[in-house]
């Protein structure tokens, strides 16, 4: 099987004034295409910063990141824009929809940023809005949504690409627990189905039951990392 993601010895130093703030302090692991792993961690474990990293939206202090061989610390802001834009697909707790704009327009955006013709772009759009159960409602704004609906279109939209990783930041964070756990029998379709590669954030571990790996962090280091695919299994 072939490593979507390595890590080496990831470090990440923050300044608070002159307070220095070790967030990692030398994380190593791989991630294998098509796996689904949840990070769990308290409130200052690092797995925020984690997940930042591994969107290319923040840089290590030392260590290495790879995504698909590609090392972002040789890229430039645009070609690291154009990574973000065509190989990581983001969900974040916020929905962060764009409120004027009908639910396909909102699943189009990063189409539009890669340039990808109007009719094409609508086709793709509508398969993704498919194939999280939205079909019919591509143009009700997001106030006409539901939240569970509201953040079925921001996985539409995090798909739209066909990106080689789905980063979850605490994606049923602002939702109640049916609606949360029609999401993440989404995400298990997805991950099953299309062999989509997802890495979650969660403090929930129930949440965390739906993937097939949970590592935790802990004072910036990986304290527990488990395959629960198999530990079920058994």
């Amino acid at each position: 099987m072939d490593s979507l993601i390595q890590v080496h010895d990831l470090v990440k130093v923050y300044y608070l004034g002159e307070v220095e703030v070790q967030a990692l302090r030398g994380i190593s692991l791989s991630v294998e295409k098509g796996e689904f792993v949840a990070i769990m961690g308290a409130s200052g474990s690092g797995k925020s910063t984690f997940m930042n990293i591994l969107g290319f939206l923040d840089g290590p202090t030392a260590g290495q990141y790879l995504l698909e061989g590609i090392d972002g610390e040789r890229l430039s802001k645009d070609e690291l824009a154009e990574i973000r834009n065509r190989k990581i697909g983001f969900v974040f707790q916020g929905f962060n929809l764009l409120s004027r704009t009908s639910a396909i327009e909102n699943v189009e955006l990063p189409l539009v940023y890669a340039r990808v013709p109007t009719h094409e772009r609508r086709e793709k759009a509508l398969e993704a809005l498919s194939q999280v159960g939205l079909k019919g409602r591509g143009y009700h704004r997001p106030n006409q949504l539901s939240g569970g609906e509201q953040q079925r279109v921001a996985i539409a939209r995090a798909l739209v690409n066909e990106p080689s990783i789905l980063l979850a930041d605490e994606p049923t964070g602002n939702l109640d627990s049916k609606t949360s756990g029609e999401i993440m029998e989404i995400f298990q379709r997805l991950n099953r189905e299309m062999g989509i590669t997802i890495i979650m954030i969660t403090h929930e571990p129930d949440i965390a039951s739906y993937a097939q790996r949970n590592i935790l962090f802990k004072d910036g280091n990986i304290v527990d990392d488990r395959n629960v695919l198999s530990e079920r299994v058994s």
